[in-house]
């Protein structure tokens, strides 16, 4: 079972910014394709970001954070980052990590096998 960890969550105003992490300790991270999901309260898990195993040189992100939020990985410290700039009130969510052992990116959470436990991040208007 890979265990993932999520930190960095917090209250920032609008316009703010956030970095979550995603630590694992799991020796094969790098073989992992990784994903960050959000849920906000009364709506479904949706898809915030992907990006693809080994080196990550593919990723894939929501039209509702393309060009705000950025995802990255250091397989070395087995962590996958989310850059969170010009945050908005709607970001508000529960934000989860995820890992999907396959080359292909995807946007769908039942095709990740592993989740974290997710970090709350809270945007003030």
């Amino acid at each position: 079972q890979v265990q993932l960890v999520e930190s960095g969550g917090g209250l920032v105003q609008a316009g703010g910014s956030l970095r979550l992490s995603c630590a694992s300790s799991e020796r094969t991270f790098s073989r992992y394709a990784m994903g960050w999901f959000r849920q906000a309260p009364g709506k479904e898990r949706e898809f915030v970001a992907a990006i693809r195993r080994w080196s990550g040189g593919s990723t894939y992100y929501a039209d509702s954070v393309k060009g705000r939020f950025t995802i990255s990985r250091d397989n070395s410290k087995n962590t996958v980052y989310l850059q969170m700039n010009s945050l908005k009130p709607e970001d508000t969510a529960v934000y989860y990590c995820a890992a999907r052992s396959s080359l292909v990116l995807s946007s769908i959470a039942n095709e990740y096998e592993h989740w974290g436990q997710g970090t709350q991040v809270t945007v003030s208007s």
